[in-house]
């Protein structure tokens, strides 16, 4: 058995025991089991998959990021993850996401156009108070 911990910036997104782990490094696609020797690896965006204890398979999908497994530890470091019980719901939950950060990032473009408006505003304003002789 190996312990897999998945960390994320404001979280711990998964904290288990599982009995392998597949993910996608920069050399391609490995899966680790218990009996491997340890590693470092710089994950690629794409698909995290584990095995519990009992059998069932998870999916995440995941930001780049780092995996470091010593001994019976699994730890995963990435920016960003989404969880779904199977590659359906998964797709679902990354498109749900994906929105939500698209209208964040649209909020934020419109408050710095606002923010770039007013300021070339008040620039021309003093601009056009002095007066040249």
């Amino acid at each position: 058995m190996m312990h897999l911990k998945l960390i994320l910036p404001t979280e711990i997104l998964v904290n288990q025991t599982v009995t392998k782990v597949t993910a996608e490094g920069g050399n391609g696609s490995f899966c680790l089991l218990p009996q491997h020797i340890d590693l470092v690896a710089n994950l690629l965006a794409g698909i995290l998959s584990f095995e519990s204890e009992t059998g069932e398979e998870m999916f995440l999908a995941i930001d780049e990021g780092i995996l470091i497994k010593q001994g019976e530890q699994v730890l995963v470091s990435v920016r960003n993850a989404v969880r779904g019980e199977n590659l359906e719901t998964l797709q679902q939950a990354v498109q749900q996401q994906f929105r939500h950060l698209d209208e964040r990032e649209q909020r934020a473009r419109s408050m710095l156009a606002r923010l770039e408006t007013s300021f070339v505003r008040e620039f021309m304003e003093l601009g056009g108070s002095h007066e040249t002789f």
